[in-house]
């Protein structure tokens, strides 16, 4: 079974940065999250952390479809359970 990390960034790839009815720069701060949670010379703890603070921005952007939105929450929920 696939670390919590890895499907959390598979997740973020397939269903927003790949996905081209997403704005822009909810496809970057996607990708520079999944860049902080492949960052393997940080603790675990610390690349959710550090993730969660990019995606947490972006989550109440007005142009995100709802779809996008809710997969953002999700990955958000599943990162505030990453334990080091």
């Amino acid at each position: 079974m696939p670390d919590i990390m890895t499907q959390i960034c598979e997740s973020l790839e397939e269903s927003v940065v790949q996905d081209q009815s997403v704005p822009r720069n909810i496809r970057k701060a996607a990708s520079e999250a999944i860049e902080h949670l492949k960052n393997k010379s940080q603790s675990r703890k610390v690349r959710a952390h550090s993730a969660t603070e990019i995606l947490d921005e972006i989550s109440n952007d007005p142009n995100m479809p709802m779809h996008t939105r809710t997969i953002i929450w999700q990955v958000l929920t599943e990162l505030e359970r990453i334990e080091d």
